[in-house]
C-alpha cells in the first residue's frame, strides 16, 4: 500500500510539473479571459496581443518582482511556482491565442 500511495504522489507530482500550457493557461483565464483578451482587472495589457518572448518575460518579471504596475503582487502569487519551463510552455500556448 504504501509503494502505491508513493508512485501516486510522484505521479500526481510529475502530472503538475509536466504540464501543458492550456492546463497552465486555465487559471489565468479567470482574470485574463479563455483567449486571453481581456484586460485583466482593468489594468493589464491584452495578453494575446503580446509575442512568446515578451510574455515569457513579462512571467519572469512578476516572478522575480522585476515587471509589473500597480498590480502585480497579484500576478507574483500567480507565478511563484511555475518553473522556467512552465513559464516557456504557459508563454508559448498563450501567443497562440487569437
Amino acid at each position: 500500500m504504501k509503494k502505491i500511495l508513493v508512485c501516486g504522489a510522484f505521479l500526481f507530482a510529475a502530472s503538475s510539473m509536466f504540464a501543458s500550457g492550456e492546463t497552465l493557461y486555465k487559471s489565468c483565464s479567470a482574470c485574463h479571459g479563455v483567449k486571453a483578451e481581456k484586460s485583466a482587472l482593468g489594468a493589464s495589457k491584452i495578453i494575446n496581443a503580446m509575442g512568446k518572448d515578451d510574455i515569457a518575460k513579462a512571467l519572469q518579471g512578476y516572478k522575480t518582482d522585476t515587471y509589473g504596475g500597480t498590480k502585480k503582487a497579484i500576478m507574483k502569487g500567480q507565478v511563484a511556482k511555475l518553473t522556467s519551463a512552465q513559464i516557456d510552455e504557459l508563454a508559448g500556448y498563450i501567443a497562440t491565442l487569437k
